[in-house]
């Protein structure tokens, strides 16, 4: 065996284990692949193949086999985000989507939102990825408003779809996010990089980076991890590579790259991390036992 196959064979028992990873031990397992690779770019042959994979699984589907693979993305979308913020488990995330059933016993969070009102903002989230794999339009300043707006306008009206007007801190984070004052331009910026950086960057650093200058401009009053995810998403499907779910039990060294990234204005400690969490994640797509498992799956 090669050590590209053998190279091959971890990422694919790595993605294939319980995702149930504890924060302090991500570190070491990153470390287990190639302490040497913390570019995207240096993954991007692993990339194409995972790409490709991606596609082939994808093309054996049928139609309400991709509908059910979406809507278990999505499930778990809301679940790892709801999860960050210490809301629902997964089991509650699914009986609000699919049933309407509120967890019992559930005290008020921040801004007074209740149960029934999480099941708003969940739906919201379903909705939200079946635009984005349909959507024909690119991706702009007014679509993660919209975004924004769908998302919070039952529950947080006075928020919803708006740029903040105050300044905001982020608990727990040396980071200190942009003045009010300097959103407009900053947004500006960052939707005409996008425009001119798409076709001369690689699709999942691209992604990558959309996400890290979304959460560091941090322009709403809530949900700005949540808008940047689904920017990330947008640009991951759009591009033909898979969408990307940050595990909860990831949550501490994400946290960490981007914070890192963001105080010491470096760009690279978050590339380095999303490299390889994307890898492990999606390494499955690379394996020569996809056709197999995909032919299981008809």
């Amino acid at each position: 065996m090669s050590k590209r196959q053998q190279y091959l064979r971890k990422l694919y028992q790595v993605s294939h284990e319980r995702i149930s990873v504890r924060p302090k031990d991500f570190k070491k397992k990153m470390n287990e692949l190639d302490g040497s690779e913390s570019s995207i770019l240096e993954y991007d042959g692993l990339l194409g193949k995972i790409k490709d994979g991606y596609s082939q699984w994808k093309a054996s589907l049928s139609s309400s086999q991709w509908e059910k693979e979406t809507q278990s993305f999505s499930v778990r979308f809301a679940f790892d985000t709801n999860k960050t913020q210490r809301e629902l488990s997964l089991a509650a995330t699914k009986r609000l989507l699919r049933e309407g059933k509120a967890p019992k016993g559930r005290p008020f969070w921040q801004w007074g939102i209740t149960p029934l009102q999480d099941l708003g903002e969940a739906e919201a989230q379903l909705e939200l990825f079946t635009e984005i794999l349909r959507s024909k339009n690119d991706l702009s300043l007014q679509t993660i408003l919209r975004w924004h707006d769908k998302i919070f306008s039952a529950t947080k009206p006075s928020i919803a779809g708006k740029i903040r007007k105050h300044q905001s801190t982020i608990s727990g984070s040396r980071f200190t996010p942009p003045s009010p004052l300097e959103l407009s331009a900053l947004m500006r910026d960052l939707f005409a990089w996008y425009k001119t950086s798409k076709g001369k960057i690689h699709p999942v650093e691209l992604a990558a980076l959309m996400h890290l200058k979304l959460v560091s401009a941090h322009p709403f009053v809530d949900g700005n991890g949540r808008i940047a995810r689904l920017a990330m998403n947008f640009i991951l499907f759009r591009n033909g590579y898979p969408m990307f779910k940050i595990p909860y039990e990831w949550v501490d060294g994400y946290y960490r790259a981007i914070e890192e990234s963001q105080v010491n204005n470096c760009q690279e400690a978050f590339l380095a991390w999303f490299a390889r969490a994307y890898v492990i994640v999606n390494a499955r797509y690379s394996t020569s036992e996809l056709p197999k498992r995909s032919q299981k799956q008809k």
